[in-house]
């Protein structure tokens, strides 16, 4: 379908138009990348992006991600304009309280919406993620209609990011063909033009990393038709179409000027650039032509919708086994005797969590079609390859291992994209430590409330050797502290299982494992405890009547406690043991369990981490037994005996304390 020149000029100063009332009513907002990417926007959205107003969730469309999400007004101008639920009133409401139109997109606040982008880089990830889990899904299905397109948008800061270079690099490497990304090449960033901080020839590096790369003038519609029916005829490649375009295209004073990236233009000034462009000066004005642009390229997709839908119907007939399988697959199902299945699976034998996890890791691979895994380049350590599926490669979409190479910030945003295009439950790993590149995509994950999967191993001081640089010290509660996440950090076999199932199984947020590197003692779990107690987060290990004391540890701490317990108790001491797996899960529970669990005594914290924290449970810092300055290297019980982590010196804390 090909639009006439001047129609898709008059969607273009549409956009403009919306782009630049909503900024000003809202008196907050970036006006410049909507205006300056106008065209190709009108482009993409009319003639080649299959989407769907009446089935925004079609499992055929293409995937759409405005990485630079502070132009998010380009985005909600085609979603009115496409007819999906983002109407002119809350185009109108930009930027206000509980509104479709935030400041930037929000994934499941919005329809249409593919992912959350904000810190810039991270949409731009999530779209190779997209690609690869489009490739992983129409391999595993035999079904070549699964092979979504991806469609991003990224400017100047998006690519600065080193993001991006992380995510490009893998996906030329992966050799993602169904991606396509379109350069917002403006030259433009919040303090001047490009040429302050960079000098770098983005498309040599995009050619560098495995792309192919086009250039085009970002206004010019026939350069753009053209450069995105190369982009999407076929290859063994990613596509980077280079944009060269106006920020602000239009402003007679204020484009190509820093002025108009992140502030409204102002009154007179909008009404100078709509006399310019050759547009009525009334806000928020779209003509009845822009809509019928858009309506005849819905009446396109709808008749592609329904032609995929044929065909998928004829799938379905002659792979009926395939097609049951998919659809458990998008339903992302798990057996309901998952947690017995792991359990059973971990073993009992004290070994480190992170060789546990391994185990219970493995079989869950067998039971949750949609469970894949992956690391940055880290397996041998953190144990998370599925041993019974290949590598996912360039030439072997079916593997359910990824490979993401020392790329963590990527791999965080990438599992992202993963789980976010249909059925896959994706975890990645790392070590502890390197939690921190990661932040964003895993603050991005609780807010989507993604069910994303972040394993963590050499969870503690007890890496030892290797010293402060990677032992993690803060680094717990710096993930506890993210709304919506649940860090789970079990004692044992039972208690990593339970940290599986409740990963895989829950819906509304993402997990993380923390894990060890050591070996763990076996627990001495009461006759009749049941591992589904540690999926409410805490609960009673070690009892004793007329307690004085209840300490409450988590992963290899748990262990240690009850050794300084039963210490405590040769010195006329009597001692509850608490484990607490998961701080989240704990707090969710009615107020009876967790004062049961807690106990009347005085309730201490055992964690090599910054103590702080449980202060919340002790009421006092004396009573929380944790680290406050950073490691040392020496081999591991060296490291615990001389910060303080034996059960004789834990024992004298409870004591002095008490």
């Amino acid at each position: 379908m090909t639009v006439a020149t001047q129609d898709l000029a008059l969607v273009a100063n549409t956009i403009r138009g919306l782009a630049m009332d909503a900024v000003q009513k809202a008196d907050s907002g970036h006006p410049g990348m909507p205006m300056g990417m106008a065209e190709v926007a009108a482009v993409l959205w009319t003639e080649v992006l299959q989407w769907s107003a009446q089935d925004p969730n079609w499992a055929g469309r293409d995937r759409f991600v405005l990485s630079g999400g502070h132009g998010s007004m380009l985005l909600y101008s085609l979603l009115h304009l496409a007819g999906y639920p983002v109407s002119m009133d809350d185009l109108k409401s930009f930027r206000q309280l509980h509104s479709k139109t935030p400041g930037h997109p929000e994934y499941g606040e919005t329809v249409g919406v593919e992912t959350t982008t904000g810190p810039l880089g991270q949409g731009f990830a999530n779209a190779v993620g997209f690609a690869i889990a489009a490739q992983m899904e129409a391999a595993r299905f035999q079904n070549p209609l699964l092979l979504n397109r991806v469609f991003v948008t990224a400017g100047d800061g998006d690519l600065m990011e080193g993001i991006s270079y992380e995510a490009a690099t893998l996906a030329g490497h992966l050799k993602l063909a169904n991606l396509v990304c379109l350069w917002d090449d403006n030259g433009i960033t919040i303090e001047g033009h490009t040429d302050l901080a960079t000098s770098e020839d983005i498309g040599k590096r995009f050619e560098a990393q495995g792309w192919a790369v086009q250039h085009v003038d970002g206004h010019d519609a026939e350069q753009i038709r053209k450069a995105l029916g190369k982009a999407t005829a076929g290859g063994d490649r990613p596509q980077l179409i280079c944009c060269k375009t106006t920020i602000g295209k239009g402003s007679p004073n204020k484009a190509n000027t820093h002025e108009v990236h992140g502030a409204p233009l102002g009154k007179d000034e909008i009404a100078a650039t709509k006399k310019v462009l050759g547009m009525p000066a009334e806000d928020f004005h779209v003509p009845a032509a822009a809509r019928a642009v858009f309506a005849a390229a819905a009446q396109r997709n709808e008749a592609a919708r329904l032609r995929w839908q044929g065909a998928m119907q004829g799938w379905e007939a002659k792979a009926p086994e395939l097609a049951k399988a998919w659809q458990a697959f998008r339903a992302r199902t798990v057996p309901a005797d998952l947690l017995e299945q792991l359990v059973a699976a971990a073993g009992a034998e004290p070994a480190a969590t992170r060789a546990l996890s391994g185990n219970v890791l493995n079989k869950a691979a067998d039971l949750v079609p949609g469970f894949v895994s992956g690391s940055a380049d880290l397996d041998p350590s953190t144990k998370t390859r599925i041993k019974k599926s290949g590598s996912f490669t360039a030439k072997d979409r079916t593997g359910r291992t990824l490979h993401y190479g020392i790329r963590e910030h990527a791999m965080g945003a990438i599992l992202n994209g993963i789980t976010l295009h249909s059925g896959f439950l994706a975890a990645g790993s790392t070590f502890l430590v390197f939690a921190d590149y990661m932040r964003t995509p895993i603050r991005l994950a609780s807010l989507m409330k993604l069910p994303t999967t972040f394993v963590f191993t050499h969870d503690s001081l007890m890496v030892g050797e290797d010293g402060p640089t990677h032992q993690p010290v803060e680094h717990l509660a710096t993930l506890r502290v993210i709304p919506n996440l649940h860090v789970f950090r079990p004692a044992d076999g039972a208690e990593t299982a339970a940290a599986w199932t409740h990963a895989l199984s829950r819906r509304d947020g993402p997990v993380t494992l923390a894990l060890t590197r050591q070996n763990l003692p076996k627990l001495p779990h009461a006759a009749g405890w049941t591992p589904r107690e540690a999926l409410r987060g805490g609960y009673v290990l070690v009892d004793t009547p007329n307690a004085k004391a209840t300490i409450v540890a988590t992963g290899a701490e748990v262990g240690l406690a009850v050794d300084a317990a039963a210490v405590l108790a040769q010195q006329g001491v009597p001692t509850r043991v608490v484990s607490m797996p998961c701080v989240e899960l704990f707090l969710q529970q009615d107020a009876g369990y967790r004062a049961g669990v807690l106990g009347k005594a005085a309730v201490f914290t055992v964690e090599m981490g910054r103590p702080e924290y449980w202060c919340q449970f002790t009421g006092r810092l004396d009573r929380c037994i944790g680290q406050t300055t950073f490691g040392a290297s020496a081999p591991a019980k060296h490291v615990a005996e001389h910060f303080g982590f034996s059960a004789q010196k834990v024992a004298d804390r409870v004591r002095a304390a008490l």
